[in-house]
């Protein structure tokens, strides 16, 4: 299994592994990755955390786009349940700290929004 890595990134693009996209995705350590049909920290509802919960993951960093906003309470509800870590920062910052703990070993996965041009 090939660790998946944010090998690029600007403010409405991703690249993992060398493959730019132009969408909000969830990646994972374990090789996942999953389109996440979210464009804005606002628009989040428990079910876009569910996919996350299936994923075997220690760790969700949270990728909220340009800025750092946190989800409401009750949209991280399912991960708490399951004794998962959440850390909430801007989508680059998170896609830095992503491939930091991957990079270690660890299994974590990342949520990470990309946001459409103003």
């Amino acid at each position: 299994m090939d660790v998946l890595a944010v090998t690029g990134y600007g403010e409405t693009w991703i690249a993992i592994n060398g493959d730019q996209v132009h969408h909000s995705v969830i990646i994972s350590s374990k090789g996942d990755r999953l389109d996440w049909p979210c464009q804005h920290p606002d628009d989040l509802s428990p079910a876009h955390f569910q996919a996350v919960c299936q994923m075997g993951v220690e760790l969700l960093i949270f990728g909220s786009g340009r800025r750092l906003q946190f989800p409401a309470a009750n949209c991280l509800q399912g991960l708490i349940q399951l004794g998962l870590g959440v850390e909430t920062m801007d989508t680059q910052a998170a896609c830095r700290t992503y491939n930091i703990l991957a990079g270690e070993g660890r299994h974590v996965a990342a949520a990470l929004i990309v946001q459409r041009p103003d």
